[in-house]
C-alpha cells in the first residue's frame, strides 16, 4: 500500500512499454579481467605541489593590472554611451511632445 507504483502509459501505437527497473553492476576488484589478459593498477597521483599553480612575475601582475583597468574603462564608457543614448532620445520626445501640443491648441484656438 505504501510502495509506489508507476503507471504504465502507452505509446501512441498502443503497444503497452513495460517499466524496467535498473539492477546494479556489482565491481568486484579482486577478480580477474574476464578477457584472460592482465590489467595493471594504475599508479597513485603525484602530490600537490606547495607552491601556487600560476606565479605571476612583477611584469605578469602589472599587465593584469593594466587589462583590469582597460575593462572597467572599456565597459563604464559602454554605460556612459547607453545613458547619453536614453538622454538624448528622452529630450527629442519631450520637444516632439511639445510641438505636437503646441501645433493642436493653435489649431483648437483658429476654430
Amino acid at each position: 500500500m505504501f510502495q509506489p507504483r508507476i503507471p504504465v502509459n502507452p505509446t501512441p501505437t498502443a503497444q503497452v512499454v513495460p517499466v524496467v527497473t535498473p539492477t546494479a553492476i556489482e565491481h568486484h576488484p579482486g577478480a580477474s579481467a574476464p578477457c584472460g589478459c592482465s590489467h595493471h593498477i594504475p599508479a597513485p597521483a603525484a602530490p600537490e605541489p606547495s607552491r601556487p599553480a600560476v606565479q605571476l612575475t612583477p611584469g605578469g601582475v602589472v599587465a593584469v593590472a593594466g587589462a583590469g583597468v582597460a575593462v572597467v574603462l572599456v565597459v563604464g564608457a559602454v554605460l556612459v554611451s547607453m545613458l547619453l543614448a536614453v538622454a538624448i532620445t528622452g529630450a527629442s520626445l519631450a520637444i516632439c511632445a511639445l510641438v505636437i501640443r503646441s501645433l493642436i491648441t493653435t489649431d483648437a484656438k483658429r476654430r
